[in-house]
This record gives structure tokens, sequence and C-alpha cells, in this order.
């Protein structure tokens, strides 16, 4: 293919899925449902198994081969911006007063799921085989699958509670900060999963763990003064500051790669260590541009993710895989986050609805399962079936919340008034939480 018809098509194909990732997330909208939802229903549409297997032709003259490196170049891309934003959030001191109940609900929603989804592969790795997973799965392997199982979407979950008016209420808040905690966790969990994943890297995971923890160390003790410097320096314009911080999370995120870990690990502590405003709070003139990048071109991951996805092959083992899967990590979720918070103080209906919050998985499932299935921890077939897990639970996060919250109420809606700071409603940005998520993925 010439150079002139390579970036014809590139140009085409991207104008298709923005139109279409967009459109669909409208769609979704209008459903009541996440808008992430609509635009992976559209990047799936797109890939190989739907237009595909509907009509190959089309496919093949929309995505020939010669363009997946560029769009899988756009996904990471977006990526690396996305969980820039998600790190430079992210701030644990919303906690507040409220510490013990959140960690015990983050804990909670954490370990039992992980430990369903880890001893559900030991136990059922025979039929695992039979989608393509090893028979005798690796530590990582395992790990993995109990992480599958552990992860909360923050960005949907909090702009469910938001649009449900549940942001001021003591469930909303618990649910809130209990994710922003089991991000930290999972996020760790998943840097240690890729450490040993047996992934090919040339070098062992006991040097890439060395070379991990100098890049972190090196980060926090150094990136952060340098980049409090260049920002705060007296002349630096408003409008550099946001390419010189994506700059510098391209960079982080091409480090952390070459050590042997995910992009999506040095992106999130690039997001970290880059200081914020004098008084401690986010820059919005920082996070706009953010948003307005990752509003631009996450379709592009929805849609490298989707391609992955192969229906034609999933076979009655597969959709069987699907259900079971499906349930297990709606009950051990909903489950573990409903008693943890019962045993933090809450009533019932209140720990009902932040166990049905945290089952939401949404996007933070779809970057992690895509680091997994590029790191040989999934097999495609199990890729697919998790992808859909992905999918159903965020999208019956809504129903279970309106059967939970019938009328919106609660045995207590707002939190008491001596809560804490982050008990109480704080303008959007300032709290640590994603207030404007990108790529609007409510």
């Amino acid at each position: 293919m010439s150079p002139d018809a390579l970036i014809t098509h590139l140009v085409g194909a991207s104008a298709l899925i923005l139109v279409a990732a967009h459109a669909a997330g409208w769609a979704a909208r209008r459903l009541g449902q996440p808008y992430i939802a609509g635009q992976l229903v559209a990047g799936m549409a797109l890939g190989p198994s739907l237009l595909g297997g509907v009509a190959p032709g089309v496919y093949a003259r929309l995505f020939p081969a010669e363009i997946d490196t560029a769009l899988t170049g756009f996904a990471q891309f977006a990526l690396v911006v996305f969980l820039f934003a998600v790190g430079y959030e992210l701030d644990l001191k919303v906690l507040g007063d409220r510490a013990r109940t959140t960690v015990t609900v983050a804990l909670a929603s954490f370990v039992v799921p992980m430990a369903a989804g880890t001893g559900g592969a030991l136990l059922f790795r025979e039929q695992l085989s039979g989608l393509g997973m090893p028979r005798d799965p690796s530590p990582a392997v395992l790990v993995f699958a109990g992480l599958a199982l552990s992860i909360t979407a923050v960005p949907v979950l909090t702009a469910i509670v938001r649009e449900n008016g549940l942001a001021p209420t003591v469930p909303g808040v618990v649910a809130v900060s209990a994710a922003g905690l089991l991000d930290v966790v999972c996020w760790t969990v998943l840097a240690g999963t890729m450490l040993d994943s047996g992934d090919g890297h040339a070098l062992t995971w006991p040097w890439r763990l060395l070379l991990a923890a100098g890049f972190v160390l090196l980060m926090l003790l150094a990136a952060r003064p340098l980049l409090r410097r260049l920002l705060w320096r007296a002349g630096t314009s408003p409008a550099l500051r946001p390419a010189l911080l994506i700059g510098f999370a391209l960079a982080s995120a091409g480090v952390s790669h070459a050590v042997g870990l995910h992009v999506i690990f040095g992106a999130l502590l690039a997001g970290v260590v880059t200081p914020r405003e004098p008084d401690g709070t986010l820059d919005p003139d920082l996070l706009r541009p953010l948003n307005d990048v990752g509003s631009l071109l996450l379709p592009f991951f929805f849609v490298v993710s989707g391609r992955a996805v192969t229906l034609n092959t999933m076979g009655t083992a597969g959709w069987t895989a699907l259900l079971a899967v499906t349930v297990l990590a709606v009950l051990t979720k909903v489950g573990s986050g409903t008693w943890a918070a019962r045993l933090g103080g809450l009533g019932r209906q209140d720990a009902r609805t932040v166990g049905v919050l945290l089952s939401a998985r949404g996007l933070t499932e779809l970057i992690a399962l895509d680091a997994g299935l590029r790191a040989g921890l999934l097999s495609p077939d199990l890729y697919t079936v998790l992808v859909f897990m992905a999918l159903a639970t965020t999208l019956l996060t809504q129903p279970l919340l309106r059967l939970t919250r019938p009328q919106g109420g609660g045995e207590r809606t707002r939190p008491p008034y001596d809560a804490g700071p982050a008990a109480r409603p704080t303008p959007a940005g300032q709290d640590g939480t994603r207030a404007a998520p990108v790529a609007d993925l409510s």
C-alpha cells in the first residue's frame, strides 16, 4: 500500500471510529447506561467478530492490516493521557474520618473477589484449558485471574454516584473513597504480576523489580520538585504546562515499559508525582486539556480492545464461563462490599448501595485485561469472556442500584455533621475524585 493510500485509510478509519464510538455512547446515555458501555459495544461491532463476520470485504477495506500499528499507537497514547489524569487526581486524603470504614470496605472488596477468582482458576483449570488457558497455570496467571474479579472502575462509579444524587451521602462517599484506595491496591498487584508474567523480557524478574523500584524512587524524589520548579516558575505559559506534562507522562510510560512493566504504570506514576496547586487543589487549566484529549482519543482504545474479542470461537464453554464469571463477579463484589459496610456501621440499604456501586468495572477492567492479554496471562477466548463480564457488570450496576434504592433513599442519606471534611460536598475536582471523568465515561 502506498503512503498516500495508507494515510487515506487511516483518516477514514479514524473518522468512523470517532463517530461510531461517540454516537454509541450518546445512545447508551439515552438508555440510562454508562457512556463507556456504548463505546465498548461500538468497538466490538467494528471488530472482526461482528463487522468482519457480516461483511468481511468491508472490514478488510476499512481496517487493513497496514494501519493496525497506527491505531494501536493512538490507543496507547490515549491510555497514557487518561491514566496520567487518574494518577493526578488520586488523593487518599478524601478518606477523612471514615478511614477505618473505607479501608475495611476496600480490603474486603479486594480480598474476597481475589480469593474467588484465584480459587476458581485452580478448581476449574480443566474447563479453562478449553478456552486456551494452560492446564497448569503459573502463579502470575492465578493472581491475574483473581485481579480480574477485584477491579472497580473509579470513573464510572463516580459518575453513577453523581448522577444518582449520592455524592453528598454516606454510601456515595464511602464507595468512591474505597474505590480510590482499591485502585491503588489493584494497580500495585498488577504491577507485581507483570514483573513475573514470563512474557519473554530480556531481564529476569528480580532485575526488573530492582529497576522498577529504582525508577519509582527517582520519580518520587526527583521528578516532583523538578516539575514544581518548572510548572510554577514565573513566566511559564499556561498553554505550555499540559504539553510538558503529557510529554513527561509519555516518557515515564516509555521507561516503565523498558524495565518490563506496562506503560500504564509509568503513566499512573507520572500523574501521582505531578504537583498540585500551591494550596493542594487540582489545576483546572491542566485537567481541561487532559479531559479533551482523552475524550477525543479513548475510542481508539475501545476499538483496539474490541478487535481482540473473538465471538466466533466462544462456543458453549465460553458462554457458560461468561455466565459463571459474571455471577461470581457480581456476588463477590456486592456481598463483600455490603458486609464490610455493615461492619463499618452503615444501615442495610446504604451498605447494599456501597456493594452495588463497587461492582462497576468499566474502563479500568478493560485496561487491566488488555495488559494481561499482551503479557500472555490471558488467552484470546478468556479475554473475550472477561470483556463481556466487564460490560455486563457495568450495565447491571444502574438496575441493581434502582432495586437497592427504589426511591433514592436510605436509612441515612446525608453524612453526619462530624463525619469529616471528605463527607461534605466539595467543588468539582477539589476532592481528588473524578468529578469530570475523562471521555465522559458515565
